[in-house]
């Protein structure tokens, strides 16, 4: 699915807005990974999976993570395919399976890059991320149209050295716009 998706928000943030009706995707930040006329799948940065780690996801594959990453979280980038993998990492990585997203990000989903990362290599930053979210076409763009997203460029601060909890506020501060302003009715003229 991955391969195929190139296009307008590709590689952008999605904010959610914070009375977004959807239940699962409440105050999510989102990393669009590609976005065309035949849909777009993106990776939710801001849930992390309660009680599993980046060394017990590795001990379950037969791999030693080294210590000073092991206890970063795992991500639950969406509810599709929620037992594949994903690594967003930063693009001073490259394979021949790296998708490159711009702005200096990019996805590796094979093995080969958590075995590199469990040996103290592979990129400067990354997340690892189970499952993603997937739009129909024109499904996002209509709900960029109804307020249900507001699009940013990404911020590798925010991305990959911000806490779980704290990503999607800082992202939405990067707007300029001020929660308490906004009204829970959403919609346009």
């Amino acid at each position: 699915m991955i391969a195929h998706l190139k296009g307008y928000l590709t590689g952008r943030l999605l904010v959610a807005m914070p009375y977004t009706d959807d239940s699962y995707l409440p105050k999510s930040l989102i990393l669009v990974c590609g976005h065309d006329e035949k849909g777009a799948m993106g990776l939710i940065l801001n849930q992390p999976i309660h009680d599993l780690t980046i060394q017990n996801l590795m001990e379950q594959m037969g791999l030693s993570p080294e210590a000073t990453r092991s206890l970063d979280p795992v991500y639950g980038g969406g509810s599709v395919e929620e037992g594949r993998g994903f690594v967003l990492h930063t693009a001073d990585y490259q394979t021949e399976n790296t998708l490159t997203l711009g702005y200096g990000l990019a996805i590796t989903a094979t093995i080969d890059i958590l075995s590199t990362i469990a040996h103290g290599e592979g990129p400067r930053h990354f997340l690892l991320l189970l499952g993603y979210v997937g739009w129909g076409p024109g499904q996002l763009d209509s709900e960029i149209q109804d307020n249900v997203w507001l699009p940013i460029e990404p911020d590798e601060d925010i991305i990959f050295q911000t806490h779980s909890h704290q990503k999607w506020g800082k992202a939405f501060s990067r707007l300029g716009i001020q929660e308490i302003m906004l009204s829970e009715v959403v919609g346009n003229t």
